[in-house]
C-alpha cells in the first residue's frame, strides 16, 4: 500500500531541516496545523498527514481491529516515517496524538527524537490518586451520546472543547471538522481515545519532551499536564497563556513561540 496516499502525506519546508512531524487529535485533520506550519518552514522540513477514517485519509485502508487501540495509529505514524525516511524527527501531537507519539518514540527511537506534547492526556478517566477530568459514567454518557446521533453530539461538544466561546468561529470549525469524519470511523477513534490507559508508557520516553497545557481545557485539566511532566524525566512543561483544548488554533502565536523555542533548545 501507498503510505503516502493512505494518510494523504504532505510536506513542506526546508528538505535539508530537522524534520518535523505534526500529529492532529481525535475527529480533527492536518489543517488543524495550517497555523503552526509558516512558523516552522523556514528551518524544518514539516509533515502533515491525516490518520486513516480522517480528513483527506484512504477511508478504504480503516480497520476497526488496527485502529481500536492507539498502538494501530503508532504504526501508521512509524509507517510514515519510514515512508519518508525521517530519521531523528520531532513528533509534535494534538490531545490523544500527543500519546501515540509516545508509542511511536518507542516502537522506533531511530525516527523519533523528540515529543512535543500539546494538551496531552493519557488516561481520561479519573483514577484513585489521578484526576483525568472525567468519571467513568461522563465517558460511558460521552459515548453513548456520539454513537447515538454523532452529529448532534458534534455541534453539542466542538464548542466545549474549543472554549473561547467569545470567538464562536473556532467552535464552528471544529464542530465541521468533527462532522467531515465518517462517524462509523469516528466511533472506533472516539472508543480508542477516551478509553485509552498509557499512564504506564510515559516512563518509556527518553527523548527531549516539551508538555503543552492550557490554563483552562475541560479536556485535558492542568492536574493532567503536571501528570504527564511529573512521569517523564527531563521533561518541559509550559503553561500556555491560553484557554481551550486547541491553542496550535485558539492561540497560535503563543503555542508556536513554544514549540520553536523548544526546537532551537535541542
Amino acid at each position: 500500500m501507498d503510505i503516502a496516499s493512505r494518510n494523504h502525506v504532505t510536506v513542506t519546508g526546508d528538505p535539508q531541516g530537522r524534520p518535523v512531524v505534526l500529529a492532529h487529535g481525535f475527529g480533527c485533520d492536518q489543517n488543524m496545523w495550517r497555523l503552526t506550519v509558516p512558523a516552522l518552514a523556514d528551518d524544518h522540513r514539516v509533515v502533515l498527514f491525516d490518520y486513516v477514517g480522517s480528513g483527506r485519509s484512504d477511508a478504504s485502508a480503516f480497520s476497526e481491529e488496527r485502529y481500536s487501540s492507539l498502538e494501530g495509529y503508532a504504526r501508521d505514524v512509524v509507517e510514515v516515517c519510514e515512508a519518508l525516511d525521517l530519521r531523528d524527527a520531532v513528533f509534535v501531537g494534538h490531545s490523544v496524538s500527543a500519546m501515540t507519539g509516545v508509542l511511536a518514540a518507542a516502537r522506533a527511537p531511530e525516527r523519533i527524537g523528540a515529543l512535543v506534547m500539546v494538551a496531552p492526556s493519557p488516561r481520561y478517566i479519573d483514577d484513585e490518586g489521578y484526576r483525568g477530568g472525567f468519571s467513568a459514567e461522563d465517558i460511558d454518557e460521552l459515548l453513548a451520546s456520539l454513537e447515538a446521533n454523532y452529529l448532534g453530539w458534534s455541534a453539542a461538544m466542538a464548542p466545549l472543547i474549543m472554549g473561547n466561546a467569545d470567538r464562536p468561529e473556532l467552535g464552528d470549525e471544529l464542530k465541521n471538522s468533527f462532522c467531515a469524519t465518517d462517524p462509523d470511523m469516528a466511533r472506533v477513534f472516539a472508543r480508542t481515545t477516551f478509553l485509552s490507559d498509557s499512564r504506564d508508557d510515559l516512563k518509556s520516553v527518553t527523548v527531549p519532551t516539551l508538555v503543552l497545557e492550557c490554563t483552562q481545557d475541560v479536556i485535558a485539566p492542568r492536574e493532567v499536564g503536571a501528570f504527564v511532566h511529573g512521569a517523564i524525566p527531563g521533561s518541559t512543561l509550559v503553561t500556555l497563556d491560553a484557554t481551550g483544548h486547541c491553542p496550535h488554533l485558539s492561540a497560535p502565536d503563543a503555542t508556536n513561540r513554544a514549540i520553536t523555542d523548544f526546537l532551537a533548545s535541542l
